[in-house]
């Protein structure tokens, strides 16, 4: 079976550092004989989660537009790459209303218990996240962790590897960091090694 990997980027700037790591992350899946897949945040058509409750009681989102579609596409993935810069010591408003949208998956899973993830399930569901920041500081990316991992747990994911780069600002963007983007193409590899593995076992 081809595994598959989506990469989500939640960058509103095109083709910058963060989305130029999830390439290259992307790049090494491929290499590995995976199916890719990109989804870019700002060229879809969706709002915010509105905390009205409602799928508290139904499990399904009152607002229809494109949250939905990207949200059941991921689900249906192998892995997930989720990546976003660092604005304002935190995930992108893009991806973190993304994020929330997916209320109606966590009613299914922890309100209504109509949604069961097994052990085995999630072992084999890798999630990824993928950041750059321009800032040196090395608890730059601590604030973004928590909503991530709030996804992943949500969807059904391991939250499985952090392919994070700092000081951007020093190196002048991801291209003059020494190692970022070879760590990103050998975890793209290793991933796909991994879940495919798995899938045999």
């Amino acid at each position: 079976m081809t595994v598959k990997v989506i990469g989500i980027s939640g960058s509103p700037h095109r083709h910058g550092n963060t989305e130029t790591l999830l390439d290259n992350f992307l790049s090494g899946a491929s290499h590995s004989g995976a199916e890719v897949d990109k989804i870019i945040l700002r060229s879809m058509d969706y709002t915010p989660c509105r905390g009205c409750n409602a799928c508290h009681k139904t499990g399904e989102c009152i607002v229809q537009d494109d949250a939905e579609v990207i949200i059941e596409r991921v689900m249906s993935c192998d892995c997930l790459a989720v990546a976003s810069p660092i604005y304002s010591m935190g995930i992108t408003a893009e991806l973190k209303g993304l994020i929330d949208r997916a209320q109606y998956i966590w009613a299914q899973k922890f309100i209504l218990k109509t949604l069961i993830y097994s052990d085995p399930l999630i072992r084999r569901h890798k999630g990824v996240f993928i950041s750059t920041a321009g800032l040196p500081w090395e608890h730059v990316f601590d604030a973004a962790f928590p909503a991530i991992t709030a996804f992943f747990n949500t969807i059904g994911f391991e939250y499985y590897d952090n392919i994070i780069a700092n000081d951007m600002d020093t190196h002048k963007g991801i291209r003059g960091h020494p190692t970022a983007l070879a760590e990103a193409f050998e975890k793209g590899e290793n991933v796909v090694r991994v879940i495919g593995s798995l899938e045999k076992s």
